[in-house]
């Protein structure tokens, strides 16, 4: 017969939830409890302290602030915790899995989408930008771009008046016009200055500049008003452009320092603007000094990253099936602060969330979309099944709604179920 401080230990059980609140005095457990044997403790205690809790509840539980997914003391002993001492156990009541929606099928791949409050806006191979309802109703489409378009972006995800902005292939990014609910898009300003093809476009958070990276290896910074005359710009040069005329807009400032073709910009603050690149780093750029503030070396080529104003942390993907959290902040030790491994082809898009610090998006070679929790780097809550290619774009720009699009010309919504109305 085994030692009974072998086979049990006392933990205490804690939340930051009030509503979920139980006692927290120490409770004996057996070792080797498993999260089934913990929601079932959890369950009956709540139900004896609140006799109006009547509906079983699914929570997760964290030990050494990383979600436990074995067994207690297999996680205790992977995280070099003592068994001797009373563990805390934090509980949070599960994020629920996402449900599948709707599927958009486009004429051609489909690498960028950004959700805002109503609509979907994509961009796609066929060198089309579009525009679609949350549950999947086409409301207006253009092709004025005459290569790939690579990026989309709203200039105000609350206010589609204020327009929104595609970049391409074509060494071009064009600012559109749109009434909303209209299935009439104008593009009234070209944006003209990269030498190669354009990748990537952010807009910063007060929607005054835009910032545009590609293959030329060039950051560029421009006006992101849909007025020429509110620009202030010497010159209101007007040209043909695909099958309209617009005004040409130049950029404000050109940032070199890449030495090959930035995949990711994205806006930190208003005067901080994040670039990564093929070239293996991932820079951050002072848009009032016009120079480089900070600098994050790796061993891969980047194809995405995604600034969180909440953590203040960046996830980035590289040319293998890691993802990687850094803390620029970070003094003590490696920047790199976690890595999640779930998928098994290059992880081409993440994107974090906009209301919830630890949970983000992945889009991968591999067809699958994941749910993480950071508390949780070895496995994802969910996957997002639907895809049959290569999955290119991930955007959560919509707390509701998680929206992914890939090679197989479709883009997937679910409905989050977790969302903080």
């Amino acid at each position: 017969m085994s030692d009974s401080n072998e086979s049990q230990l006392q933990i205490r059980l804690i939340t930051t939830q009030d509503i979920h609140a139980v006692p927290d005095i120490p409770l004996t457990v057996p070792i080797t409890i498993d999260t089934k044997a913990l929601n079932k403790l959890l369950n009956q205690l709540l139900k004896e302290s609140n006799h109006d809790y009547l509906k079983t509840k699914q929570f997760d539980f964290l030990a050494v602030n990383h979600i436990i997914r074995l067994p207690l003391n297999e996680h205790l002993q992977e995280h070099n915790v003592s068994t001797e001492a009373t563990v805390d156990i934090e509980y949070i009541e599960r994020t629920p899995a996402p449900e599948p929606q709707e599927s958009i099928l486009h004429e051609d791949w489909v690498s960028s989408i950004q959700s805002s409050e109503k609509w979907i806006l994509t961009g796609c191979y066929d060198h089309s930008v579009n525009i679609y309802t949350h549950h999947g109703k086409p409301i207006a489409s253009i092709k004025d771009h005459l290569e790939v378009v690579k990026g989309v972006t709203w200039i105000d995800q609350t206010d589609p008046s204020k327009g929104f902005i595609s970049v391409s292939h074509d060494q071009t990014g064009i600012i559109w016009e749109w009434k909303e609910g209209t299935d009439v898009i104008v593009p009234k300003i070209s944006l003209r200055g990269h030498e190669r093809g354009v990748d990537s476009v952010g807009v910063s958070p007060n929607a005054l500049k835009v910032a545009t990276g590609g293959w030329d290896t060039n950051l560029k910074i421009w006006s992101a008003l849909l007025d020429i005359d509110e620009s202030g710009e010497p010159s209101n040069k007007k040209i043909r452009a695909g099958h309209r005329s617009t005004f040409v807009r130049t950029p404000l400032h050109t940032l070199k320092g890449h030495k090959e073709s930035i995949s990711v910009t994205k806006w930190v603050d208003d005067h901080t603007v994040c670039t990564a690149s093929m070239d293996h780093t991932i820079k951050f750029w002072d848009c009032e000094l016009f120079g480089i503030k900070n600098e994050i070396v790796d061993q891969k080529a980047f194809l995405s990253a995604s600034w969180s104003p909440l953590s203040k942390t960046l996830l980035a993907s590289s040319a293998d099936r890691h993802i990687r959290l850094y803390d620029p902040r970070s003094t003590e030790g490696t920047i790199c602060k976690s890595m999640f491994t779930s998928h098994t082809l290059w992880v081409s898009s993440v994107v974090w969330s906009n209301y919830d610090e630890h949970l983000f998006l992945s889009g991968s070679y591999d067809s699958t979309v994941k749910m993480w929790d950071t508390r949780s780097c070895k496995a994802p809550l969910y996957n997002l099944e639907g895809h049959e290619g290569q999955v290119l774009t991930v955007d959560w720009s919509n707390k509701k709604y998680l929206v992914s699009g890939g090679s197989d010309n479709n883009v997937h919504i679910f409905k989050n179920k977790h969302c903080l109305l």
